[in-house]
């Protein structure tokens, strides 16, 4: 006959209802249920032996979490702090690997253009800073770190002297202000581009479709049947979207696309229609603002600065365009291609809502800023 408990469990309503959520999870660790499962026997008036029978586990465990929850309430059963085993790398080490890491291989003699984390162990071995380093524990590491420098990004300083004016006037258009003056309520602002060398690709065997545990697999190979040009033209405050599709780009079908605007309503009796644009060669430069202006007079040209595309929000569309419409290809010929690309027009237009542009010229400002902190050199700047 076992002893009994000098530890009789009293739960109040509060916790019944947490152990009681506890011992029936299915996604709580196991150590968890048990503890919970132990009090709550031991509140029905079970001895220990009966309690360790009924969870599984032997009589010091069912006698240990009793003895806990009497003294320390629902605390008292979670784990106590533990020191765990000793470090084998002082800071020293993880600040120089770490600081290693930030550096080019080139400023070390090592020909590669950056470091992996195999790569860093073996060069801390070398350099003696220790005696043997597994590469997890270096990536272990740097995936803790703030600066991770393996990772990078493509970028370009802004190289347009009028970046600043340029660039504000277009996002001033989202916010619906042009040179300081809110616009009318027939006023539009419309994004247009052209997206060229699109692909019409036909693969060398069908598709198959996905299935259990598999995705679904496309062609490798494939035949080329030319190439279009798809021309844009998105109402940034009404999410309306007009296309067309040319041969190649140029100016003739960049006007064309225009005109298919101008002439429908409500743009035609509108009283202003400001179409930014970026500086492809189909509509850059002072001439392509006359030939717009002498076309329709209503119309105004609004040119992004140079390698600025990032703010024209027609290239979102393109992106929509080009992940759900033409990836991954699979077109018998040009007119498939063509044929998909204008039925979209219709779909997107039926559901499509503005978006959400959230990057004012207050945040132009703040980005412009920090560009001229990195030309200058000053890291205190860079930081902020």
């Amino acid at each position: 006959m076992s002893r009994r408990s000098p530890f009789e469990v009293q739960l109040s309503l509060e916790e019944r209802s947490i152990l009681e959520v506890r011992a029936s999870s299915r996604t709580a660790p196991h150590a968890t249920v048990v503890r919970a499962r132990v009090v709550l026997l031991a509140a029905a008036g079970m001895q220990n032996v009966e309690i360790a029978r009924r969870v599984g586990a032997c009589v010091d465990v069912a006698s240990k979490w009793r003895k806990r929850f009497c003294e320390e309430g629902l605390a008292g059963l979670r784990d106590r702090p533990r020191s765990g085993r000793p470090r084998i790398f002082g800071a020293e080490v993880v600040v120089a690997i770490k600081a290693m890491a930030c550096e080019p291989p080139e400023q070390r003699q090592v020909p590669l253009s950056r470091w992996s984390s195999f790569e860093l162990s073996a060069q801390a071995v070398s350099e003696g800073l220790v005696p043997a380093i597994s590469s997890s524990t270096v990536r272990r590491w740097l995936a803790s770190a703030a600066i991770k420098p393996w990772r990078y990004r493509s970028w370009i300083f802004p190289r347009d002297p009028d970046f600043a004016d340029k660039a504000a006037r277009v996002l001033d258009l989202y916010e619906r202000i042009f040179d300081g003056v809110p616009l009318g309520a027939h006023d539009y602002v419309i994004s247009a581009d052209e997206k060229s060398q699109l692909q019409a690709l036909s693969r060398c065997h069908p598709e198959l479709p996905c299935g259990v545990g598999r995705p679904r697999r496309v062609e490798f190979e494939y035949e080329r049947h030319g190439t279009l040009c798809y021309f844009g033209a998105y109402d940034v405050h009404a999410a309306r979207l007009f296309s067309s599709i040319a041969p190649k780009t140029g100016i003739v079908p960049f006007m064309e696309l225009v005109e298919k605007v101008m002439t429908v309503e409500p743009y035609a009796s509108a009283d202003n229609v400001y179409w930014i644009v970026d500086n492809g060669s189909s509509h850059n430069g002072q001439r392509s603002v006359e030939r717009m202006a002498a076309a329709f007079p209503k119309a105004r040209l609004v040119h992004l600065p140079v390698h600025a595309s990032w703010l024209n929000q027609i290239e979102v569309v393109f992106s929509v365009i080009q992940r759900k419409v033409v990836k991954p290809a699979d077109f018998a010929d040009l007119d498939a291609l063509a044929d998909r690309l204008q039925r979209f027009e219709e779909r997107y237009n039926a559901t499509a809502s503005p978006f959400d542009w959230r990057f004012t010229s207050k945040d132009l400002a703040g980005l412009l800023e920090r560009i001229d902190a990195h030309r200058l050199g000053e890291p205190a700047l860079i930081a902020a």
